[in-house]
């Protein structure tokens, strides 16, 4: 059988606390899971390991599988934790500081003690040179490396240096003096790694473009030495299909770019989530919907328009306040547009300085993990709140594959939270739950108040392994109507891995005045941009016959200093130059409630994106159970429902033995192998023909 021929693909996506796996069967359709602690100190451990263990509970071989697609947050953590490895900068002189001065911004402006994250380079291995490069690209000062080979020498035999970041004033315009140090660099340092910061994302503010370009160059030799232990642990367990890495924007990338540019993986895991909860909401004819992720270690939200998520270009890294922008790290690549939150299972409850409960941001992780995992963790977590609580059954945790300690998440609880406050531990545990609802409820709030959206008239696709256990509370205080639970829910990341296409996006910083702007000078740019970028998925194997491209760009009045996104009809000249004033308009309109005809226009940038064909587009998948069939209704434990005075005997349901029409009305537990759905009083729920369990809350 030839390898196009093998019938299977796995997707593995890795988060703080558990690692979930998904192995899809494309002849029938058949997707097959699987969940593993993370091992936190060797990621690719738990992916080799669990590999494995899914192909043998498939009955395959490795060597069957036709591609692996993985979703990683080992960019972010190396970032935030500064586990990156000892880096170098090199800088036009007299720009040396651009790092610490930043935006000249003060996130908070009451703040006596305002605090901000280091840069991952440290000043004293930052290294100016002599050059100038204007705003338009013309040469002011000749390229000159007086001295830096020496300086540089000394810096990495007692820094260790492995990598160096080479960031120009004005390189997004002419980058011929960064090529000229990275070619420098080649023929004395060829074990250094170099990222340019005109390669990496050459766009025109140099705080943001350097930033981006030193992250890139910090966790490049992390990645390389990740990537290199997966490649060896899947070849020798046989596997010989295709390795592709999850980037932030929603496309995947070859292990080669991901190895170029590791910086775009810094969102890598949860976008494939939103991904497959934009796919949902295609299926479910339900355009605008909130898709909340909620696993182990964060919670994650995102908008989906038009059944497309909404996309930028910067985010913030290692912030120093969770909910403050501004009080991070910019970093600017093409990223699906999420808000995340320290809240998941796993997330640490204490009393904090007022003396009342605090849940996260920190996580007890997979290791030690939450007091009922039994692996030597005593706080208590949020998990082990919602075991005290009844949500989760101590027996049937991942299928019955782990089981659960209650009596150690009631000691936690009971010891570090009750008596001190004097209440009692399911009141605790109580408290604890409420409180990452309301948290979670307040970040998405802020979220779409950003973004001018109305949440009551949106639906809810929750996932993740807490995440159906949470989302009727949270719908319930965002006054959300409808919650859609798939099949599967607890490995929806990994699921949307599988339905990811190959792609690259690349932004070019060029302005140029709309009214001078003629069709060939439109077709110039877009052609050199759109070769560089199609060249990129060429070497993934994609056909240019199977691509697809979608052309856009930022635009303002002249004169203004920030813009607009605008996306053009087409890569065709003439009818784009004849779309865009309109266009622009219209969304400047959108933006500030009003446009000025009379007013110049110019672009400054110009993107491109280019994408494969979707995996497996338009077709159903089925999830394969070993233990399908059977009654729905499975028994009755006591779960905790204030409304309903406490503790009530609660029915519980098998998700999987559930039928199409099937109803269910709160309060109920519906429980698959990876998750467990929690249905409060009032809420109404059926399985509708795509087997998504459908709930219609009762909100006030």
């Amino acid at each position: 059988m030839t390898q196009s021929a093998l019938p299977y693909r796995i997707g593995v996506d890795i988060g703080g606390t558990f690692t979930d796996f998904a192995l899809f069967d494309d002849r029938s359709r058949n997707i097959l899971t699987h969940k593993v602690l993370t091992t936190p100190a060797d990621p690719a451990q738990a992916v080799i390991e669990g590999v494995a263990a899914l192909a043998q509970m498939a009955g395959i071989a490795v060597s069957e599988v036709a591609m692996v697609v993985h979703g990683t947050t080992l960019i972010t953590n190396a970032v935030i934790e500064r586990k990156g490895t000892p880096t170098a900068m090199i800088v036009t002189r007299g720009f040396r500081d651009v790092l610490d001065i930043g935006l000249e911004s003060r996130y908070d402006l009451f703040d006596l003690r305002i605090r901000f994250p280091s840069p991952v380079v440290p000043r004293h291995l930052r290294f100016e040179v002599d050059e100038r490069v204007k705003w338009d690209g013309t040469v002011l000062s000749a390229l000159a490396f007086d001295g830096l080979a020496e300086r540089l020498l000394a810096a990495i035999e007692r820094e260790h240096i492995a990598a160096v970041a080479v960031c120009l004033l004005h390189s997004y315009a002419n980058p011929t003096h960064e090529h000229a140090i990275a070619d420098w660099l080649a023929t004395r340092f060829p074990a250094l790694k170099v990222s340019l910061s005109s390669v990496v994302f050459p766009f025109m503010r140099e705080y943001q473009r350097w930033m981006s370009a030193c992250i890139n160059a910090y966790v490049q030799p992390v990645v390389d030495v990740y990537l290199d232990r997966l490649d060896r642990g899947l070849a020798g367990l046989g596997f010989r299909g295709s390795f592709l890495v999850m980037s932030s924007s929603g496309s995947t990338l070859t292990p080669e770019l991901a190895r170029r540019f590791p910086v775009r993986l810094l969102e890598s895991g949860p976008a494939a989530g939103a991904l497959m909860a934009a796919r949902h909401a295609r299926d479910l004819g339900m355009p605008q919907i909130l898709s909340f992720d909620m696993g182990g270690t964060t919670a994650k939200g995102c908008m989906i328009r038009d059944n497309v998520p909404l996309k930028r270009y910067e985010l913030e890294v290692a912030r120093v306040h969770e909910f403050k922008r501004g009080s991070g790290l910019p970093v600017k690549i093409p990223v699906i547009d999420m808000i995340e939150i320290g809240a998941g299972g796993g997330s640490l409850a204490q009393r904090d300085e007022r003396g009342v409960i605090g849940v996260g941001p920190h996580s007890a992780g997979a290791d030690p993990g939450p007091a009922c995992y039994g692996r030597g963790g005593r706080k208590p977590t949020l998990t082990d709140a919602n075991l005290l609580l009844g949500y989760l059954d101590s027996a049937s945790f991942l299928g019955g594959r782990m089981q659960l300690d209650r009596a150690a998440a009631l000691d936690a609880i009971t010891r570090e939270i009750a008596l001190p406050l004097g209440v009692t531990s399911h009141q605790a545990a109580w408290g604890i739950h409420e409180v990452i609802n309301e948290d979670v409820a307040k970040a998405f709030r802020v979220h779409a108040s950003e973004r001018g959206v109305d949440y009551r008239r949106c639906s809810m696709v929750v996932f993740g392994g807490s995440g159906p256990v949470h989302g009727s509370r949270i719908a319930r205080k965002l006054r959300i109507p409808r919650l859609v639970c798939p099949a599967g829910a607890g490995v929806m990341s990994a699921f949307g891995l599988l339905a990811s296409p190959l792609g690259f996006e690349q932004v070019q910083s060029l302005r140029v005045d709309l009214a001078s702007l003629t069709a060939q000078r439109f077709a110039d740019i877009v052609s050199s941009l759109l070769e560089g970028v199609k060249a990129n998925v060429r070497q993934a194997g994609v056909t240019e016959a199977d691509c697809r491209v979608q052309l856009k760009v930022d635009m303002r009045y002249v004169g203004q200093g920030y813009e607009v996104e605008v996306a053009l009809p087409g890569t065709d000249g003439d009818h784009a130059l004849a779309a865009m004033p309109g266009a622009f308009a219209r969304e400047y309109a959108a933006v500030f409630g009003t446009s000025f005809a009379e007013w110049p226009v110019e672009v400054v940038a110009w993107k491109v994106e280019v994408t494969g064909p979707v995996p497996g587009e338009g077709t159903a998948y089925r999830l394969r159970h070993s233990n399908a069939g059977g009654p729905a209704l499975r028994g009755h434990r006591a779960a905790y429902f204030p409304e309903a005075g406490g503790s009530i005997d609660c029915p519980v349901y098998a998700r999987n033995a559930l039928a199409v029409n099937d109803r269910v009305n709160g309060p109920a537990l519906v429980e698959e192998a990876e998750s467990t759905c929690v249905l409060v009083p009032g809420d109404r729920a059926h399985i509708d023909p795509h087997r998504n369990l459908v709930i219609e809350i009762e909100t006030p």
